[in-house]
Formats: C-alpha cells, structure tokens, sequence
C-alpha cells in the first residue's frame, strides 16, 4: 500500500525545487503527496470520521463568510486530509516533520480566518441543536420575578382588592355652641369582608376622632403604624359655631373635610386596619355611633392625656435602650431627619401661599386701577387697551388665587399630613422601648428570684422553697414572653417601616406631577391672555 503512493522517480534539478517548495510550507507538501485514490480509500475504511466531516462540511456551507467558492473548497480540502491522515500517515511527509520541525505560528496565520469560520459554524450548529432542544427552551423564569417586590408584597399582603373612601356634604346640626358639624361618608369597595360594595354613611368630627383611638389602642402596641386623625381646631370650631353665615367659615370646613378624606384613605391603605371590625363598623352601620369618649379638648380626659404625655417624655430621658441593631439606629436617625426637613418645608410652602395670596391682592388692586385710569383716557385706542388690560389683569388674579389653593390643598396639605404620620412612626419606635424595657425589668426581676430561691437553699428554709421555685418559674415565663413580644414587634415595625416608604415615594411622586402639571397649565393660560392682549397695544395709532 505504501510503495503504490510513493511518486515516480525524478530528475535531481526537480527534487531540489520540490525540496525547496516543502520547506517553505510543510502543510501543503504534505496534502499535495497525498492523491485523490487516497481520501476515497481513507473514506471507505473510516466511515464514521468521514460521516462526521461530512456533517461540518454541511454546516459550513450554509453560512456565507464573503469568500469566493474556490476557498472554501480548498479550506475543506486543507481541513480534511490532516484528519484522515492518522490511520495511514505518509512515510515521506513523517520523515520531513522530524528532520525539520514545524514551524511557529507564522506558517497557520493564513489558515486561521478559515479555521474560526469553521468554529463558528460549529457553535451555530450547536445553538441551533440547543434552540430545537425542549427541555431547555420550556424553562422559564417564575412569575414573581417579571414583577417587582412591592407589586409582591401588595399582592400578599391582599393590596388587589380596592377601597375608595371620599368625604362630602358638610353640614351644620343644631345652634349656637351646642351645634356641631356633620358629613356624609361614601364608601366604594371590593373587600369581601364589607357588606354591600357602596356604602354611605353620616358621621360627626368626634366620631372620626374615636376610631382612631379605637385603632391606636389595639394595633400600636403590637407595632403598627396607625395614621393620626385631624387635631381639632377649638378657634377654628368656635368660629363655625357661632357665625350664621356659612360663607365665612367655609374655608375652614373644606380644609377640615378633605383632611378627614385623606385620614381615612390613609388608614384604608392599610391592608389590616381596613378589615379591623371597628373600622367596618365605621363604614357600615348606619346611624349615629356611640358617642366616642375622651375626644374634647378642653375636658378632663383631655387633661389627664396631656399628663400622659409628659410622663412618657420623662420615661425616655430616665431610661436609655442600648441598641444592638444598626438598621433600627439609622431608621431612627432618618426619621428624625425627615421630621426636621419636612417641618421647614411645610413653613415655606405656607410662606409661598400667603405671599400668593397677597399677589392675588395686589393684582387686583391693580386692575381697578387700570380700570378706572382707562375710563378717563380721552384716547379712544388707548383707552381701549387699558380697559383690556384691566380684564385681564383681573383673571391673572383669579390664577394667583388658583395657585395659591394648589399650594396648599395638593403640597401644603401633604407635607403635614406626613409630619403627623412621622410623629405615628415615632410613637411606634417608643412602643418597641417599652417592650425592651418590659424585658430587661424581667430578667432583672428573675435574677433577684433566682438570689433569693439560691439563699434560701443555703439556708436550708425547705417550707419556703416551693414558693420560691414557683415565683422563679412564672419570671421565666415573663422574660421568655417579654423576649418573644420584643421580636415580634421589632419584626412588625420592619414591614411597616419598608410599607411606610413605598407609600412615602409614591405620595410624593404624584404629589409632584400634579403639582407641576397645574404649575404649566397656569403659566400655560397666562401666555395666552397676554398673546391675546398684545395686538391691542400694538394696534394703538
């Protein structure tokens, strides 16, 4: 087999050149003393190499790389006699290799474009293998991860049922100071646990007032965040009492009703103190509610509050709780940045309004001027223009008066609202120091038992041990029970914080896009009044 592939025999001139051309490529010496009888031969033998050459000759003619077809024919053929070769390597081009090595990587460069064209095809070829592989193209990411946390957590915590609370209608019941307002609470929900879907309701402002104190009472022990109710105005109240014009108190009564809309959509929000059977009843029963205690300001309840207060104010200067967990330092420390920073905002949005407010007035001080100063110009295109001015003067009175209610009903309104909610927050911190103090003031209780039951043991008082034992043990209970409320609570204040958050970023977002859309709509309306205004002036001869 070896002597039918050895060449014909050759002049010594011809050797030489041949000799020449191999050492300056070894790789096409060694295809050329290959003939074509080999390779069909090589095929024959080696059926299954061929086969799998054959797959990635297929593959590699799909692909165009922008080369002429003479290359990549003579790309296959470099390709695939080096691969045939190994059963039956050539005597001649084995002898070559040895006495000359082959060379660096200089002598491949021209085959490596051709060789990555052919590593393409091949990794084309697998990901096409992959793409028509089932199994891998039916595993899909879960459902929750295409949403994001808080869309999960509003869904778990049941936040796909709606509630839409609105407060409207104030009126006034009975006269003088015995005479108190009332309002009409409309209810549209999709919470099973309500009885009907729309529900309407009139309720008085101690009303509102006692269910907040309901809701205080049973969910800010145990950490939740409870939002507070509108304070009471004693002047304001007064003010509405005794007037018998309802004109003039109208200001103060719409400020009221829309404070009263936004604590219960507030307290709505939540997705627990909306289904607390106190606050249903709330929204539900029809008729006057028992009349809520503790609600006056100028009463004894009142009183005994404001002492309230104080003590727990000296409460937390005389103890101290040494915190161990850093992120409820620093929700400490932002919240009482954000307290700060959102007092002096509120203070110059006020500032803003009433600086509105008396724009409004100055504006239109000045169109009665401009009115009465066009009534006694003689010129008749001049007078003209000064009476338009004066109209519309008149309506950029009316925007600054708009603005101004923007100001405060839509930005104003927010950031107190928020400055009460912060101080609910911190009530909510303080309740987690009580309990930590609960705790410790048991452990430091049970360590004092356990003294006394080691003394008495010592002492060998065996009548008085029993009860000793028995105080040790229910101490235990306690501390392990003062333990378990800590965390609970600390647990609870965690979600309402991250809740309490969301709800912040998204009030203010769209607090400040309907701020800003009203902003470019009046200023929008006061560059048409005065586009509309300027062919008059320029109209004067």
């Amino acid at each position: 087999m070896a002597d039918g592939r050895e060449p014909p025999p050759m002049d010594e001139g011809e050797l030489s050149e041949e000799k020449d051309n191999n050492e300056d490529d070894l790789f096409k010496s060694a295809v050329e003393s290959t003939p074509a009888k080999k390779a069909l031969e090589d095929k024959d033998n080696d059926a299954g190499d061929d086969s799998e050459a054959d797959i990635f000759e297929d593959v590699g003619t799909e692909i165009p790389l922008d080369t002429p077809d003479e290359e990549n024919k003579e790309a296959e053929n470099d390709v695939k006699p080096i691969k045939v070769e190994e059963p039956t390597p050539d005597p001649v081009s084995v002898v070559e290799s040895v006495v000359e090595p082959a060379p660096p990587t200089t002598e491949a460069k021209p085959e490596s474009p051709k060789a990555a064209a052919k590593s393409t095809t091949t990794k084309t070829f697998v990901q096409a293998a992959d793409k028509s592989n089932p199994t891998k193209t039916t595993k899909k990411k879960p459902e929750n991860d295409d949403k994001t946390q808080e869309e999960i957590e509003e869904e778990e915590s049941g936040d796909q049922y709606s509630i839409e609370i609105t407060v409207s209608n104030p009126s006034k019941k009975g006269d003088g100071m015995s005479s108190y307002m009332v309002y009409e609470v409309n209810t549209k929900t999709t919470i099973p646990a309500y009885k009907k879907p729309e529900l309407s309701v009139t309720r008085r402002f101690s009303d509102f007032l006692g269910i907040h104190d309901k809701l205080a009472n049973k969910h800010l022990p145990v950490g939740r965040i409870v939002p507070p109710a509108p304070q009471k105005s004693v002047i304001g109240m007064t003010k509405v009492k005794m007037s018998k014009d309802e004109s003039g108190s109208s200001d103060f009564v719409e400020k009221r009703r829309a404070s009263l809309e936004r604590y219960l959509n507030r307290t709505a929000a939540h997705s627990i103190l909306r289904v607390d059977p106190d606050f249903r009843d709330f929204l539900e029963t029809d008729g006057e509610l028992p009349k809520a205690t503790n609600t006056q300001a100028l009463s004894g309840a009142g009183v005994k509050r404001l002492f309230n207060r104080v003590g727990e104010a000296v409460g937390k200067i005389s103890f101290k709780m040494d915190e161990t967990d850093q992120w409820f330092e620093e929700k400490q420390l932002q919240i009482e940045s954000l307290d700060q920073q959102f007092k002096k905002l509120h203070s110059s949005i006020e500032a803003l309004v009433h600086h509105r407010k008396e724009l409004a007035l100055s504006t239109s001080s000045f169109a009665k001027s401009c009115a009465m100063l066009g009534n006694a110009e003689e010129h008749t295109a001049l007078s003209r223009a000064i009476s338009q001015l004066a109209e519309i003067e008149e309506k950029v009175e009316q925007l600054y008066h708009d603005q101004a209610d923007t100001d405060f009903f839509v930005f104003s309104e927010l950031i107190k609202d928020y400055i009460s909610l912060i101080s609910a927050v911190k009530e909510v911190f303080n309740q987690r120091v009580k309990c930590y103090k609960t705790w410790k003031e048991a452990e430091t209780t049970l360590n004092k038992k356990r003294e006394n039951k080691a003394k008495l043991e010592l002492a060998r008082k065996a009548d008085k041990l029993p009860q000793a034992e028995h105080e040790v043990h229910e101490w235990e209970d306690k501390v392990e029970k003062g333990q378990d409320e800590f965390e609970k609570i600390s647990e609870t204040i965690r979600k309402e914080m991250a809740r309490f958050d969301r709800k912040r970023i998204r009030d203010f977002k769209l607090t400040v896009i309907n701020y800003l859309e009203s902003l470019m709509n009046n200023q929008q309306q006061l560059i048409k009044y005065w586009e509309a205004f300027l062919p008059e002036v320029k109209a004067i001869a």
